[in-house]
């Protein structure tokens, strides 16, 4: 293992050695970023999040749900994000195959939730990672303005109020969910 605490850059697998003990810790380019422990409220919106998609998931076998897992969206330098709810359909989950402690590759449905604290110019590059890397779609949830926005490759994004239906396929083929669901409508 490289020493972590070295001027290079680290690598997927240097991470769960190098990252400061508070906060969450990414990976963007070979460089740690750190965000601050996220507050109840959003632990409460990406939970109601992980939990609709889970249930849809499980029962259709599908494939699987992740909880702020890390997945390995570039490499050479490495870039690890960890979405605050992702699915990874099975047909993508047959194909890849891990070598460290995350997943290889972009999941097909990426869910992040905006906190007090998110600067809008990361959670683009955050966007923008996983869907360089494949990922079919990336919800970005704003609690302050009960939204959620759709974003895929070669499509303007698509913002939905919480009175509205987001359909998630092609990403999770089937899978609806009234946007105020999230919210604990």
């Amino acid at each position: 293992m490289r020493d972590p605490s070295s001027k290079s850059r680290l690598r997927a697998e240097d991470l769960p050695y190098a990252a400061p003990e508070e906060g969450v810790s990414e990976l963007v380019a070979g460089r740690i970023v750190c965000e601050p422990l996220f507050g109840a409220e959003h632990g409460w919106i990406a939970g109601n999040a992980l939990g609709h998609l889970g249930t849809f998931v499980q029962g259709r076998r599908l494939g699987r749900v992740y909880a702020r897992s890390g997945f390995v969206l570039a490499r050479d330098p490495d870039t690890v994000r960890a979405p605050d709810a992702a699915f990874v359909s099975k047909e993508r989950l047959a194909a890849k195959r891990s070598r460290g402690p995350y997943f290889e590759g972009a999941p097909d449905l990426a869910v992040e939730v905006l906190s007090p604290g998110h600067h809008p110019t990361a959670i683009d590059d955050k966007v923008r990672d996983f869907l360089a890397a494949d990922a079919r779609a990336v919800w970005v949830v704003e609690p302050a303005e009960r939204t959620l926005t759709v974003h895929r490759r070669h499509h303007p994004p698509r913002t939905y109020t919480e009175a509205d239906t987001v359909d998630a396929s092609p990403a999770v083929p089937g899978f609806r969910l009234q946007v105020g669901e999230i919210f604990g409508r």
